[in-house]
């Protein structure tokens, strides 16, 4: 009887070739495939030390003069033990083999939690990046650093007023005299801020605009004649009203709060205030045209803004909305009158101000970001109280400026933020349009 174990032997060989095929030069591999030649080896030993003990029990048997179908059964269970010792060798390598995969298995799973926890952190650092981005246009970031921020704005109204003074003739026929009037203005603010952060949610600043103004009046009708017109120009600038304000985050952005935040702003009258400032008649053939000697660069009152701000996340995408109150406190001027050579002593109340604004920005990435805004500011009217007579309301004192605005920020490499914003006005009280650009770093 003869034990073949040779397709036994290819058969791993193959396998084992194939695998070590399939994991290239991977040094673990080559050493599991040594290991396994070894154990091979070790079978293929204890098969031949098998076949030997068959043969030497066929040679003893058969000197016995025992017959083949006897030696038939003792060759059956020699075979039987090869097949025994050949299933064990497979056992082993196929429970190897269950090993190697539950270990490869175990390694690209952890490969893969510690990529997916990587791709998270980058993700969560670069939506903290677009929102600081976002943020810094519409409200202060709470850093404990110095901030310096320098802005422009440069706005433009064009108004024109036709008056009529006089009366109708059998309903067709205008007796009396036309003012055709159009002022166009310009107004450029240049404005140095500082901010500083004491905690992670109170910082404060101060604010010092210097203003421009450049106004061109032009003015027909002079003398009943439309056909006249006359055009004066008036330039002014100074110191405009500087500022101060202080901002407090009371809650953080969480899954179900967004970011609120209040502050106040104390305004004060540095600037030129526009009450007392006479009016000249420069053309003497036109006395229609009738302008302020001067140009006013404030407000002249002291008044106190209040804020509340709130902003929420939504990736890509950010909402923000602001609601506002400015108290305009009453002052007593030595003269209010615009007419030369008359000096009108009163009591003046600025009507006091709503202001609401609300919009969306798009973080494009962690250095760009547009924003899509509308902003509103109704104001009531303004009061005068001469000593010794009563409260009276200046006609026409009362305003609804709205305004559509559409910005962009952009960091560049070298820390620098720039915000560049368009107004368009909605409203005949708003400017027509208003251009501002802002450029801050933190220290």
């Amino acid at each position: 009887m003869r034990l073949v174990a040779t397709p036994l032997c290819l058969a791993i060989a193959l396998v084992l070739s194939g695998k070590a095929h399939a994991a290239g030069t991977d040094e673990a591999v080559l050493e599991q495939l040594r290991k396994l030649s070894e154990q091979v080896a070790a079978q293929q030993a204890e098969i031949e030390r098998l076949r030997g003990q068959v043969q030497e029990l066929e040679l003893a048997e058969r000197g016995r003069g025992l017959s083949a179908p006897h030696g038939a059964d003792d060759q059956d269970d020699a075979q039987r033990l090869a097949r025994d010792a050949n299933q064990q060798a497979t056992d082993q390598r196929a429970s190897q083999d269950a090993r190697e995969e539950e270990e490869r298995r175990q390694r690209q799973g952890d490969a893969t939690v510690q990529i997916g926890e990587s791709g998270r952190k980058e993700e969560a650092q670069r939506r903290e990046q677009e929102k600081a981005l976002v943020v810094r246009e519409h409200a202060p970031l709470f850093e404990r650093k110095f901030t310096l921020d320098a802005g422009f704005s440069y706005s433009y109204y064009d108004r024109r007023q036709l008056a009529l003074s006089g009366f109708l003739a059998l309903d067709a026929i205008f007796l009396g005299s036309i003012n055709l009037d159009q002022t166009k203005a310009t107004v450029g603010t240049l404005d140095i801020t500082g901010r500083y952060g004491l905690t992670d949610r109170f910082s404060v600043e101060a604010s010092l605009p210097y203003v421009y103004r450049d106004t061109r009046f032009v003015s027909g009708g002079a003398g009943g004649a439309s056909s006249i017109v006359s055009e004066v120009q008036t330039r002014s600038s100074g110191m405009g009203d500087a500022s101060v304000a202080a901002y407090y985050q009371w809650v953080k952005e969480s899954q179900r709060w967004p970011d609120i935040v209040t502050s106040v702003r104390v305004r004060a009258p540095t600037g030129r205030h526009p009450f007392g400032l006479k009016l000249i008649q420069p053309d003497a053939e036109n006395n229609n045209l009738n302008v302020p000697e001067n140009l006013p660069t404030g407000s002249g009152i002291w008044s106190a803004t209040f804020n509340v701000s709130a902003l929420r996340t939504y990736d890509p995408v950010i909402l923000f909305g602001n609601l506002g109150y400015t108290y305009n406190q009453p002052r007593s001027f030595d003269d209010i009158s615009p007419v030369l050579d008359q000096i009108s002593p009163a009591k003046v109340a600025l009507g006091n101000t709503v202001q609401l604004s609300g919009g969306i920005a798009i973080a494009l990435n962690d250095r760009s970001a547009v924003s899509f805004s509308v902003a509103a500011a109704v104001s009531g009217a303004t009061h005068t109280t001469a000593p010794g007579e009563k409260k009276q309301r200046v006609p026409g004192s009362s305003s609804n400026s709205t305004t559509l605005n559409i910005g962009g920020s952009y960091v560049l490499p070298s820390g620098w933020t720039m915000n560049g914003q368009l107004a368009a006005g909605l409203t005949p009280d708003a400017p027509n349009f208003v251009f501002a650009l802002r450029a801050s770093k933190s220290f």
